[in-house]
């Protein structure tokens, strides 16, 4: 409450004292509110670009009846699923039945909390941040394991047992590939972490602010190895393709959600849009930087007043979303290009390779911070070389990209053809 007080007091300096308290707890009341229709709201947007994305991928076109080009197709699914008719079966647990999708979107909502969009908007920069996220988003197993045993439905308790069994497992390799994260910057805060990614205070110009090679994604090559650990165990965690197995349409109806309907359902398909922005938050933080903005030094963000720092608020935002947009884009490609896994072949990729490769690669980093301190010479040269080499990973996949969409003649993308000749 001070610190919002603080900050209003920065921001518009002619408010009378007295009223202070009063706003701040109105801004509060708001703030709550619009967290928890947040992740609605997201799931919506989620859903409309996925579906686009897909039939991009799919050479189709994709929702485009509902509003312009299919804006409103979120909305128009959203009105169905609140009329639709909330059956329950004659020989449920109906307390527990009814209490399971709101026990898993309570999980996920409430991770939002320490997700800093800018250096400011954050609801509570928690000192244990990081962990706070991975202990509340661990909840939602007990909901979905609750509606697969509350169901009294074979299908529906598969389903939650292959989750509790998948949750469980996946949160060791996911934990752990964030842990150097904390030994580099001596927090589990996440904005800590975001600051600690800004270069040293009286850095120069080229190592100031976020640039590329102060993010912890190009401290070594075992920090890019533990964020692809990461990126396939919070693909496990959401039950997203290749590991939708909680889910399994083509084994389990449904898997746990097969006998909701309505609300009910939607509640639990929210949760999982919903769990991309942890995920992809998450990522953006502990390895791309966070809101940093590239060649500006973190306290020129932070001590700055009254309209400038609505703009560099603004500016920090538009780079944290970036980056989100682009974890984001990622984890829906990957939903529609692998098939999905076998049980037994899950649980062997988690204890067999991303459990493995997470202990030796932590241990590794532990070696590269004493052999090679951030800020000398031979570690920040490494780290450009690395920056340079992901540059041309990228390069060739745009390359990739627009071969496909030359390849597929699809219309809609033909404004690519403006790329040079030596891209086909």
């Amino acid at each position: 409450m001070q610190a919002l007080i603080q900050l209003m007091r920065d921001v518009f300096p002619s408010i009378p004292a007295a009223i202070e308290p009063y706003l701040a707890t109105a801004v509060l009341l708001i703030a709550a509110f619009v967290l928890v229709v947040f992740a609605a709201i997201y799931a919506g947007v989620f859903i409309f670009f996925e579906r686009r994305i897909a039939g991009r991928i799919m050479s189709r076109v994709g929702p485009n009846r509902v509003g312009p080009h299919g804006l409103l197709q979120f909305i128009a699914d959203a009105v169905k699923l609140m009329i639709k008719e909330d059956i329950i079966p004659e020989a449920a647990d109906r307390p527990l039945f009814r209490l399971a999708p709101y026990l898993v979107f309570m999980g996920v909502v409430a991770g939002f909390v320490v997700i800093p969009v800018s250096p400011h908007i954050i609801a509570a920069d928690l000192n244990i941040g990081l962990l706070y996220v991975l202990a509340i988003t661990s909840i939602a197993v007990v909901g979905v394991l609750m509606s697969g045993w509350a169901s009294n439905s074979k299908w529906a308790l598969f389903g939650g047992m292959r989750s509790a069994a998948q949750i469980v497992s996946y949160e060791i390799p996911n934990g752990l590939a964030l842990l150097p994260a904390v030994l580099l910057s001596g927090t589990m805060s996440t904005q800590g972490i975001i600051l600690a990614q800004g270069g040293a205070p009286n850095a120069p110009f080229y190592l100031a602010g976020g640039v590329p090679w102060n993010w912890y994604l190009f401290h070594s090559p075992m920090t890019m190895a533990l964020f692809v650990v990461y990126m396939l165990a919070a693909l496990a965690e959401g039950a997203r393709i290749p590991f939708d197995l909680p889910e399994g349409e083509s084994e389990l109806v449904s898997g746990y959600n097969t006998e909701y309907s309505g609300f009910r359902f939607g509640a639990y398909f929210t949760a999982e849009f919903a769990h991309t922005w942890i995920a992809a938050g998450l990522a953006v933080i502990v390895f791309l930087g966070g809101w940093q903005v590239p060649f500006v030094q973190a306290s020129t963000i932070l001590n700055s007043q009254g309209w400038s720092m609505v703009g560099f608020e603004i500016l920090a935002m538009t780079m944290f979303m970036a980056k989100m947009v682009a974890v984001i884009f990622i984890i829906i490609q990957l939903r529609w290009t692998l098939p999905r896994v076998r049980v037994d072949q899950m649980m062997v990729i988690c204890w067999k390779y991303l459990l493995p490769i997470t202990f030796v690669a932590v241990f590794l980093v532990l070696g590269w911070m004493l052999v090679l301190p951030w800020e000398s010479p031979v570690a920040i040269a490494i780290r450009i070389l690395m920056v340079v080499s992901a540059l041309a990973v990228l390069g060739h996949y745009i390359k990739r990209v627009h071969y496909a969409i030359l390849a597929a003649h699809d219309q809609a993308w033909m404004s690519f053809k403006v790329l040079p000749k030596f891209w086909i």
